[in-house]
């Protein structure tokens, strides 16, 4: 598998000092589908906040308050081991697509990427011009025209930049409380305005100026696609038996070059500033942009299409024949088993989130009325979205409940702590220690039930 060279001098990654990157404007077939994805992302990560399930967030993940909203079922840390199975679905999903796909999650789906690439780098195509005139504007004199238009730009990047602050802000807090911090006085939330204020700096930051080194330098994915990624792996690759040798056609000699007329092209495209005629590389982010330039190429010298295309490296190389799908199904059929499993623990979750302990440093008590207690201390969480009544009963029939501080009901996303006595008649003890079980019932409908221990000697 050929990879790029290290010092090649279009892997800005790979130099000392950084070669900024003037990316083309790109355009084509595959540009414009790339488009319809990358805008239906956005518009579902601008409204997704906004949107409510049954008066709770579609999706907030509140790391202050330890609250988590989902399709708007509210995931408290007891629900630790659902996130767990979640984390595992998302880690399987990413190596399963770039097993098969390569880094195709990188160029179309980030978030990275679609802020850079639709946004940013839009506005400055609309201000400053294509790659060449952006080029020649940085390299002239500091005119008026020139302030004005870096001014604009960078204004401009700056109020997107809060926008989009405000938007990471509010899957954080929820939109309710984000409108809060931008309407109340400032010293009531001075925390959550600081909050926005740093957000925009480190949005502006990596949109204005780190740019394509958040994808070639900083994010791990890049280089764990490297061990994920074998000769049936599909990428975006330049097909150098068609290709080479390069060199530009002329129609009057009989020609003994390749297809590919090196006119750099695929280069002045990608987005990070690489050769993809090198190789595979790491810093390919499969956006795709360079397989429309040379398509086009293609089109008006009369070649055909694809001497760059999604192509699986042995395939290029000659090292395979016949796609292998065996790794790909084996990591399907594991990503359907944890979706099932996930799926399960949904559907089974309970409405009411309790833990049940004994209170720490106590024993049995013999009472005068003939009964033996034990005290037992439970917290409440209210996972339902809704104000619940709820209800303490023994499984036990010959046991009964007292509890010490009743309350009716649980607040919506509301917190318990209770304490109570569990009760038994002297003559019906058994045995010193016996399996207990507490159920919460929340009308006629049961929605926990908790497990613990009784001790009482017999034969008092």
């Amino acid at each position: 598998m050929k990879t790029g060279v290290a010092n090649s001098p279009s892997n800005p990654a790979m130099s000392t000092k950084r070669k900024w990157v003037y990316a083309k404007k790109p355009a084509g077939d595959l540009y414009k589908l790339r488009q319809w994805v990358g805008y239906g992302l956005l518009l579902f990560l601008f409204t997704a906040p906004f949107i409510k399930i049954g008066g709770a967030p579609m999706l907030m993940f509140n790391i202050i308050e330890r609250k988590f909203s989902i399709m708007g079922s509210i995931f408290y840390p007891q629900d630790l081991y659902i996130f767990v199975f979640g984390m595992l679905i998302v880690m399987v999903c990413v190596v399963l697509f770039t097993v098969v796909f390569g880094r195709i999650w990188c160029g179309w789906a980030c978030p990275q990427t679609i802020f850079m690439e639709l946004i940013f780098r839009k506005i400055e195509y609309w201000i400053e011009g294509d790659w060449q005139q952006q080029k020649k504007l940085n390299a002239g004199p500091d005119t008026h025209q020139k302030i004005f238009k870096k001014v604009l730009k960078h204004s401009l990047f700056l109020l997107i930049s809060f926008f989009i602050a405000n938007i990471f802000l509010s899957y954080i807090v929820g939109v309710d409380a984000l409108y809060k911090i931008i309407t109340d006085p400032i010293e009531l939330h001075f925390g959550g305005l600081f909050a926005i204020f740093i957000f925009t700096l480190v949005f502006y930051g990596v949109f204005a100026h780190v740019r394509e080194i958040v994808c070639t330098t900083i994010c791990p994915y890049g280089r764990l696609q490297g061990v994920l990624l074998d000769d049936q792996s599909i990428t975006v690759a330049y097909d150098h038996r068609r290709g080479e040798p390069r060199g530009k056609h002329k129609a009057a000699l009989t020609q003994t070059k390749g297809d590919c007329i090196d006119c750099q092209l695929c280069v002045h495209v990608c987005p990070t500033g690489i050769d993809i005629r090198n190789g595979l590389q790491m810093e390919c982010v499969s956006c795709t942009a360079c397989i429309d330039a040379c398509d086009a190429v293609m089109d008006k010298i009369g070649k055909p299409k694809k001497l760059i295309g999604f192509y699986a490296m042995g395939e290029i190389e000659g090292t395979i024949e016949k796609r292998n799908h065996t790794r790909a199904i084996a990591y399907s059929i594991v990503l359907i088993a944890l979706i099932s499993v996930f799926v399960l623990l949904i559907s089974t979750r309970s409405d009411v989130g309790a833990t049940l302990l004994r209170a720490k440093g106590s024993s049995y008590q013999l009472r005068d009325d003939g009964m033996i207690s034990n005290l037992y201390a439970i917290e409440l969480t209210n996972k339902s979205g809704d104000e619940i009544p709820f209800t303490l009963i023994p499984v036990d029939k010959k046991l009964h409940i007292q509890v010490v501080n009743p309350i009716q009901s649980l607040a919506k996303d509301g917190h318990a702590s209770l304490s109570f006595f569990l009760l038994i008649n002297k003559d019906e003890v058994k045995k010193y220690k016996e399996d207990v079980k507490v159920e919460i019932y929340s009308g006629d409908r049961k929605v926990k039930t908790l497990n613990t221990t009784f001790i009482a000697p017999p034969g008092m």
